[in-house]
């Protein structure tokens, strides 16, 4: 590009470092119990409680807790339940029968002193009309059946809400407020229409990068069908300075950046913090906006020649385009507008068009020379894939990728995925897919493309279509 990519190389590694494959989405809102099937009553699936809560007649934050495996199932629709007043129970923990009036109530309750089912039938007993356990922590645990539970006869609806959302109810309710709680459990749709988008968006970012070189940018193919090195042909007049990096990966250099990420996903880790997060929204800002400057900067001279002409002298730099320099600010600006609204509703928006940019420039810079080289990355980065996603548990207790995906405790999360809201799903979220999964599978169907390309093969008879149409059916049954 005119501003020459010297820099933004360091970033580039930092961030295929964090780019691992590995597909992150909204927990699943139901699944089933299979401990102890055995017992009558204690087989309910799991699901997923909207917890609606009015504190003195005002509404309040909805919180979300867990369904047990024995109780009543809930409605799934506000409409069907019906509000009830909160009490806590006397005993708290509800481990033996409860003194004070629950009738028509929903009980709170902490847990531990005894098995959840007799905390149930205690509260049950007493007239409650549901029951809330509140955890010792923030996650939601699945609440079972015991061992020498042999008959289960709750028929009230159970479930167990975050330990700070417990804390925040028994606090308004030591302080006399009066709290009314509604229970009920959306069911989440079988299809969700954001998922064919971010496949979308995922799809023709791979299919851009291919085809941008030669057909966005006007590049030469000129390459040797089982070397796939790039010659310099040509150009176009697009931009009459460009200065391309390619960085060609060896099989050497797959083990090696394997390896390297492995290292570098431990540590961060164990030292996760809100700085180190920081560090990586930086990394990828600043990737994000060299990205979108290279894109634009290209589009913009494709379309418009005589603007890719103009150069201005820049210190430190040379000689660069008139119109790079007038679409950097643009870039720097649009990223730090995504820094200070990250946390808003919309902000998927902006960091899907960082990431974009930066993929396909990732793309075009990053090269597999041939299919030896393509088949040790790959086959490298599945084995990666799957040791800290799936077998990381055993040895440090939890998922590696997942726990660094996650973020920091202060819910700051790393920035370097696609993510698009589910609309039409009851309990929101996002699904979300990782730089990974898109450049990985890219650097194939990239070199799939030129590979085509230097053979003169069609469209029907080349690998690129059908490694796309791969990709594209692949993905989501991951």
């Amino acid at each position: 590009m005119a501003v020459r990519r010297g820099l933004f190389l360091p970033v580039l590694v930092a961030l295929l470092l964090l780019a691992g494959p590995g597909r992150a989405a909204a927990d699943d809102a139901s699944r089933s119990y299979r401990g102890n099937a055995a017992s009558p009553g204690c087989s309910n699936k799991f699901q997923l409680v909207k917890v609606k809560n009015w504190v003195n007649g005002s509404e309040g934050t909805t919180l979300v807790g867990l369904s047990a495996a024995f109780g009543a199932s809930l409605p799934t629709t506000a409409n069907e339940a019906r509000k009830a007043f909160s009490v806590l129970t006397d005993p708290l923990d509800c481990c033996s029968n409860v003194t004070t009036k629950l009738t028509n109530s929903i009980a709170i309750a902490t847990r531990g002193g005894c098995p959840f089912t007799a905390k149930a039938e205690n509260a049950q007993a007493a007239g409650a009309a549901g029951l809330l356990v509140i955890n010792d922590s923030e996650e939601l645990y699945a609440m079972v059946c015991n061992e020498n539970d042999t008959s289960i006869n709750v028929t009230i609806p159970v479930l167990m809400i975050p330990k700070s959302a417990g804390k925040n109810l028994k606090d308004l309710l030591d302080q006399g407020a009066r709290v009314e709680i509604q229970l009920y459990s959306p069911i989440r749709p079988v299809v969700e229409l954001s998922a064919g988008f971010l496949l979308i968006m995922a799809v023709g970012t791979i299919v851009c990068a291919s085809l941008w070189s030669e057909f966005v940018a006007c590049e030469q193919v000129d390459e040797h069908y089982n070397q796939l090195t790039r010659q310099e042909g040509p150009n176009s007049g697009t931009n009459h300075r460009q200065e391309k990096e390619i960085f060609e990966i060896s099989a050497k250099g797959a083990a090696v950046f394997i390896v390297v990420a492995s290292v570098f996903l431990l540590l961060l880790f164990y030292l996760m913090s809100s700085w180190v997060t920081w560090v990586l929204i930086v990394f990828f800002c600043i990737g994000g906006i060299e990205g979108m400057h290279s894109c634009l900067v290209t589009i913009i001279s494709r379309i418009f020649k005589e603007w890719g002409q103009k150069t201005v002298e820049v210190p430190f730099l040379g000689e660069v385009l008139t119109l790079s320099v007038g679409i950097l600010p643009f870039c720097a600006v649009f990223a730090i507008l995504w820094v200070v609204y990250r946390r808003s509703s919309f902000a998927w928006i902006g960091q899907d068009i960082l990431g974009i940019c930066l993929m396909i420039t990732v793309l075009q810079m990053a090269r597999l020379p041939n299919i030896r080289v393509a088949s040790a990355l790959l086959s490298a980065a599945f084995v990666y894939d799957i040791f800290w996603v799936f077998i990381s548990p055993l040895i440090f207790h939890e998922s590696v990728m997942i726990a660094v995906a996650s973020g920091d405790s202060s819910g700051e999360a790393i920035p370097m995925l696609l993510r698009i809201p589910r609309f039409f799903d009851p309990w929101g979220g996002y699904d979300m897919i990782g730089f990974g999964d898109i450049i990985f599978p890219g650097l194939l169907v990239a070199f799939s493309y030129r590979f085509d390309r230097a053979g003169k093969k069609g469209i029907l008879n080349g690998y690129f279509l059908w490694s796309t149409v791969g990709y594209a059916v692949g993905d989501p049954l991951r």
